[in-house]
């Protein structure tokens, strides 16, 4: 019985599986198949992407600075299209017939029966010539797309740029096809997940004559797509702006911050280049000219990738570290003979001349090399070891961001340097090195290196009195939140109560007239703090670098201005930062002799 009852079950299966052939059959002559048919003209449905409108990014104030501009990619399906009449299509696209038929292959090659791009981001009067002859092209539609427009021609580096995925991006992300675009660089990048929105798709009718009949089933079968959300960025436009015609005809970069948010106000990055052109069809073009620009290197980010050695600024660092080892207090004095003699050799780290000796507060405002040397060598020759003082040191450092990936949200950065026992080790052998050895790690020299934007968080941690906050380039996405890791203080190891020594000494920096080395930074009505630094560059002229923030008490703007070549900080570095500040603070600039003097000003390389 056992035996028959098995054949009942195949036989059975088999009436089923074709019961549901029929029934399969039947739906689709009497629903899709009715559907094609109007007038006794013999429809197809065309299935069509139907791709988001990205997102909108505005900046701090609301001022709209990416948006959408339509364009038209050119489709094919080579399956369906036949007896091509390629001197129209070759004219209508003002291609010849060599290069048309060099896309029709390629295809080809990618699908008989998919839709793929013939031709990308074809002009509104190209694509209103198509659509009158689209009755004449089988197997063609254009399908609406949209570019991204920047309409302040400014923040390249920020903003990033939009461009086609490529093959691993394809195989790796589902969600993107041949063709789509994708965020490369900038915010474009970071909150691409964000922007981009999602693709729909729509079902179309189109007659024999390749014209469009409406929606299938009146778009009861049609998946809408869903728009990319709008982003508040964190920055100043008008600010960034304005820092970039400051910074023209120079290298280097400003990165402003916002130090009780970590928000960035400004990232410019110098030269750089207008973001609208790596849009459209000669985005490829234009990215190789930038890419070949091995000189000026415009596509990159100094305010994030560039690496430097934060120079005499980094003394506020070995200053704090010393007060919290106890190692100085604010009266502690040393001396300074033009610098600091050390070793057997008498070898002498330099210093300017200026009165000696000078307290803490002093030597903050004169950048004396001789004073931190001591505090340096305090640090470390407290503990029993060499290796135990500099692995206090180093962790102190480090709680200031540096060395150290900030967790932000750019999609590109360095971490900077800030070396371990086991680099010097290396280099001397084990037990071989001591304080002495890395002695111009006291005013930011050695392996010592930092980028751009940690010396602005480093800042900002200053102005809060011992913490920062992440920082980060969005302040707000539209029914979203952002990370909340940005909302977080890190804390340094400092303890709160000593910072105000050193930015007493940051403020003297300023308006100390006789031993401040920042006195054009000084404005009326703004308490500024800062710090001068002059990077040694082995490649020529040392780098003008300069950190500060304003005002003293309940501080708006920590800021970092790097250029390079620029020799001095007070040069170059302090007067970008000091107008910097001033267009920030108070929307204007009265010292339009300064402005002008830096904006004329040209660095040669």
């Amino acid at each position: 019985m056992k035996k028959y009852e098995n054949r009942t079950y195949i036989i059975g299966s088999f009436f089923g599986l074709v019961i549901l052939i029929f029934i399969i059959r039947l739906f689709s002559i009497q629903v899709i198949d009715d559907s094609f048919k109007t007038s006794s003209e013999n429809n197809v449905i065309r299935k069509q992407t139907d791709y988001p409108r990205r997102g909108l990014i505005y900046d701090r104030n609301k001022e709209l600075i990416v948006y959408n501009e339509a364009a038209y990619d050119l489709m094919i399906t080579p399956k369906q299209a036949t007896f091509l009449d390629t001197a129209l299509i070759c004219s209508l696209l003002e291609i010849d017939k060599l290069n048309l038929i060099k896309r029709i292959e390629k295809a080809s090659n990618y699908s008989m029966y998919k839709a793929s791009v013939l031709m990308k981001q074809i002009s509104v009067e190209t694509y209103t010539k198509l659509q009158e002859n689209m009755f004449l092209m089988p197997g063609f539609f254009v399908q609406t797309r949209t570019l991204r427009k920047y309409p302040y021609s400014t923040a390249s580096h920020l903003l990033g740029y939009v461009g086609e995925v490529n093959k691993r991006i394809v195989k790796s992300t589902p969600y993107y096809k041949e063709g789509d675009y994708i965020g490369v660089s900038g915010i474009e990048k970071a909150y691409e997940d964000k922007l981009r929105g999602r693709k729909g798709v729509k079902l179309l009718l189109k007659d024999v004559h390749n014209n469009i009949k409406g929606s299938f089933n009146d778009g009861k079968f049609d998946i809408k797509s869903k728009p990319g959300k709008d982003l508040q960025s964190s920055i100043d436009i008008f600010l960034q702006n304005f820092g970039e015609s400051l910074m023209k005809n120079k290298r280097g970069s400003i990165v402003a911050l916002e130090p009780s948010t970590g928000e960035i106000l400004c990232l410019v990055s110098s030269p750089n280049y207008d973001p609208n052109i790596l849009v459209g069809r000669k985005r490829s073009e234009n990215y190789l000219i930038l890419n070949e620009d091995t000189i000026n290197k415009p596509l990159f980010n100094r305010a994030s990738l560039a690496q430097y050695p934060p120079g005499s600024t980094f003394k506020l660092i070995n200053a704090l570290i010393g007060l919290q080892e106890k190692v100085i207090y604010s009266g502690s004095k040393f001396n300074c003979d033009e610098g600091y003699v050390y070793g057997e050799e008498k070898r002498k780290m330099k210093c300017h001349p200026h009165r000696s000796p000078l307290n803490l507060i002093e030597s903050i405002s004169n950048s004396c090399n001789a004073y931190f040397c001591n505090v340096y060598r305090a640090i470390i020759e407290k503990y029993p070891n060499t290796y135990e003082g500099y692995d206090v040191w180093r962790n102190y450092v480090t709680s200031f961001g540096l060395g150290n990936w900030l967790n932000n949200d750019l999609p590109t950065g360095q971490k900077g340097f800030v070396p371990t026992p086991n680099f010097y080790d290396r280099i001397y052998g084990k037990n071989r090195w001591k304080s002495l050895t890395n002695l111009s790690l006291s005013i930011g020299q050695d392996a010592l290196l930092t980028t751009p934007i940690q010396m602005a968080n480093m800042t900002a941690a200053i102005a809060n009195r011992g913490y920062y906050y992440t920082p980060h380039i969005v302040k707000s996405i539209e029914n979203d939140s952002i990370d909340d890791r940005f909302s977080k203080p890190i804390r340094t190891m400092v303890d709160s109560s000593l910072f105000e020594i050193v930015i007493k000494g940051m403020q003297e920096v300023v308006e100390d007239e006789e031993l401040g080395t920042s006195n054009i930074a000084k404005m009326e009505n703004i308490t500024v703090c800062g710090k001068t630094g002059t990077a040694q560059n082995p490649h020529g002229e040392d780098h003008s670098i300069f950190i500060g923030f304003a005002p003293k008490d309940n501080p708006k703007i920590a800021l970092a201005v790097y250029v390079e070549n620029g020799g001095w900080g007070s040069t170059w570095a302090v007067p970008i930062a000091s107008l910097m500040i001033e267009k920030y603070l108070n929307d204007t600039i009265e010292r339009d002799w300064l402005e002008k003097k830096i904006v004329e000003g040209e660095i040669e390389y």
